[in-house]
């Protein structure tokens, strides 16, 4: 398995430091080991971890519930149907934030068509 330093993970995932640190402090990342020196060290389970936490904070997920999902998964195939329960509600209101976009967009787009008609 992969050790990574945080300066690492920030490069590898996009992340600021402050926002690799805020959610290891907030739980959202397995337990993080330290070497000899007592420097962190991620792991590739970290790194998956941090992508799908990123995925659902971008996709607009509060991160109250990005917290909740760890614990899920952390508790164990227990939990599966909570899990899924959870996605599915976030991806009603990503659907349904989708097709608002695309009704303004629609909107944007009759008026740069109007406009270029008046100018």
């Amino acid at each position: 398995m992969s050790a990574y330093t945080p300066a690492q993970v920030v490069e590898e995932t996009g992340l600021s430091i402050d926002t690799l640190r805020y959610y290891e402090k907030i739980g959202l990342l397995e337990p993080v080991g330290r070497n000899a020196a007592g420097q962190r060290r991620f792991t590739d389970v970290h790194l998956e971890q941090l992508s799908i936490a990123r995925c659902l904070r971008e996709s607009g997920m509060p991160i109250a519930d990005v917290a909740r999902y760890a614990e899920l998964v952390r508790a164990g195939d227990h939990t599966i149907d909570e899990r899924i329960a959870l996605l599915e509600e976030h991806e009603a209101r990503v659907r349904a934030k989708m097709e608002s976009l695309r009704d303004q967009q629609r909107y944007i787009k009759r008026k740069i068509a109007y406009y270029r008609t008046v100018r």
